[in-house]
């Protein structure tokens, strides 16, 4: 399997960053990409009241990232939001395929942390989901989930040899480390390939990122990592993009080797 990062950085305005969309997506096709992986958030950045911007799985945004991936033959992963049962909105990661939607993830693990409470807006979602992705087993994962091991094996457990993980980390003293450590971490719990897509960091942002409760509004430094725990790629803090492939028989040799999964 190829797969693509696309480390954008979002604006507040949904039709703009459809626009992200589409380059990132052309830039994936000219790659040979088969999964291109979008950061969250991509439909809205954090700081933005994300109940005026969140949108049914039938609206116009996820209609347009359907239409993009049809076009282009390849699957896009990508963050956005959608209404809420209780006037709150879900953190939604959509994988768009080439036939239609594949499925749709709404984070449950929500970012109560550093200062910063995530379920005063968004309501969490209660079911882990696994596609298939021409014949691969791919798990989906969002941002804070990847503090919670748990959720990785479940993912392992129901298949999965790969996981995207959209993010839009926070900012802050040791941030970055964090985020690295814990894709690696979680691939070698899953002995899977872990693919991680963060936003870039805001040039706007500076140091007012790193103040206690600001909105995560990302910092770069996606990555994929190997099955045991080896960095294959990783961008920096500025927009990027990167495609690497996958020889998913690494997988099982992992499997073979660690076998973490069988308890």
């Amino acid at each position: 399997m190829r797969i693509a990062l696309g480390q954008i950085s979002s604006t507040t305005v949904p039709g703009a960053n459809l626009l992200l969309v589409e380059q990132e997506v052309a830039r994936a096709a000219t790659a040979g990409a088969q999964v291109l992986v979008l950061p969250e958030a991509t439909m809205c950045r954090f700081g933005a009241p994300l109940h005026t911007v969140a949108e049914p799985l039938d609206g116009p945004w996820v209609t347009r990232v359907l239409q993009l991936a049809a076009d282009a033959a390849l699957t896009v992963v990508a963050g956005m939001f959608t209404p809420a049962d209780d006037g709150r909105v879900h953190n939604t990661v959509i994988a768009a395929g080439p036939d239609g939607l594949l499925g749709h993830y709404d984070k449950i693990h929500l970012y109560d942390a550093f200062g910063h409470r995530e379920s005063d807006t968004v309501a969490p979602g209660t079911k882990p989901l696994t596609m298939d992705v021409d014949g691969v087993r791919v798990g989906v994962a969002t941002c804070y989930d990847i503090r919670f091991p748990g959720l990785f094996t479940a993912l392992a457990a129901h298949g999965a040899l790969v996981t995207v993980v959209p993010a839009s980390w926070g900012a802050g003293p040791g941030k970055l480390d964090q985020w690295t450590l814990l894709a690696r971490a979680r691939a070698l719990d899953s002995t899977s390939f872990i693919a991680a897509c963060g936003q870039a960091a805001p040039s706007e942002a500076g140091a007012t990122g790193a103040v206690l409760g600001a909105p995560p509004m990302g910092i770069g430094g996606s990555l994929i990592v190997s099955p045991l725990g080896e960095v294959r790629a990783a961008l920096g803090p500025a927009a990027d993009f990167t495609a690497v492939d996958l020889d998913l028989r690494e997988v099982r040799r992992a499997r073979e080797l660690v076998p973490v999964l069988a308890g």
